[in-house]
């Protein structure tokens, strides 16, 4: 239990998916710019690594597990937050999770599993937060991507998810502006986290495919969870004080191409 004048002498930011990837990213930045970081991920191993990264720095961190699709267990962690650290401050929701299958093999089992961590979790996770957020004008960042407004074969369930997310983001900005609460959401492009390792793996010659990627974003290069941790620390701080219901697209101009465009001869 943290003592009264560890409650009050940083302000308090959760981070859901905090052990891997962009989610990583974010919780580090945010130590390094003074807040005290409650990490919650399902996975155990990863997040208290990142808290003990994060400790070792000489910042303030402390870990949670829970499966935030599983409102049980968002609540309990959200109340456990709140007794450790007081007032909570921002949410940065990153947890999410890539499937591949088309309408035709897409399965109810897969359609579920998507929509529950990457949808219904920011749903619970944001429902837990609001109370302690309302107390404090605090904000909320929702990772989306790219595929939240276009979309590649193959990705089905994924892409619905990230697409429901912008919406997501901008019904809740306008339900919470009369309280003083903010709510923004992150597009990245192609970042190299675990999730995109795994995938770039699964292929016969991931060296070729990372250069596709790179290749795919006219500044030549995917970007990296550090990057997008930038612009969630931005989104969440008092320097954002004025923006709310947007979503920043951060692709490294993935989206700017017109397919089929004529090139130069």
């Amino acid at each position: 239990m943290a003592d009264d004048h560890q409650k009050e002498s940083k302000p308090v930011v959760v981070v859901t998916g905090g052990g891997r990837g962009i989610g990583e990213g974010v919780a580090r930045l945010m130590a390094e710019r003074g807040y005290a970081v409650a990490i919650i991920d399902k996975d155990a191993h990863v997040g208290i690594n990142v808290a003990n990264k994060i400790s070792d720095a000489s910042g303030s961190a402390r870990f949670y597990q829970a499966d935030v699709a599983i409102e049980t267990q968002v609540n309990d962690a959200f109340n456990r937050i709140s007794a450790d650290f007081g007032n909570i401050h921002a949410l940065s929701c990153n947890a999410g999770i890539q499937r591949y299958g088309t309408i035709i093999t897409t399965s109810e089992e897969m359609w579920d599993e998507v929509m529950n961590v990457n949808l219904k979790s920011m749903f619970l996770c944001s429902k837990a937060a609001v109370p302690h957020l309302i107390k404090t004008k605090g904000s909320i960042v929702i990772m989306s991507s790219v595929q939240g407004y276009a979309t590649q074969k193959n990705v089905l369930a994924y892409t619905t998810s990230k697409h429901a997310l912008v919406g997501f983001v901008r019904s809740m900005a306008l339900d919470l502006a009369e309280y003083g609460v903010r709510v923004n959401g992150v597009a990245p492009g192609s970042i190299r986290t675990p999730m995109l390792e795994n995938t770039v793996n699964m292929d016969p010659n991931p060296a070729k495919l990372w250069k596709v990627l790179d290749g795919m974003h006219p500044l030549g290069r995917i970007g990296t969870p550090r990057e997008i941790a930038e612009v969630v620390a931005f989104l969440a701080s008092p320097a954002a004080s004025f923006v709310t219901g947007s979503m920043l697209i951060a692709d490294g101009g993935l989206l700017l191409p017109i397919s089929g465009t004529p090139q130069e001869v």
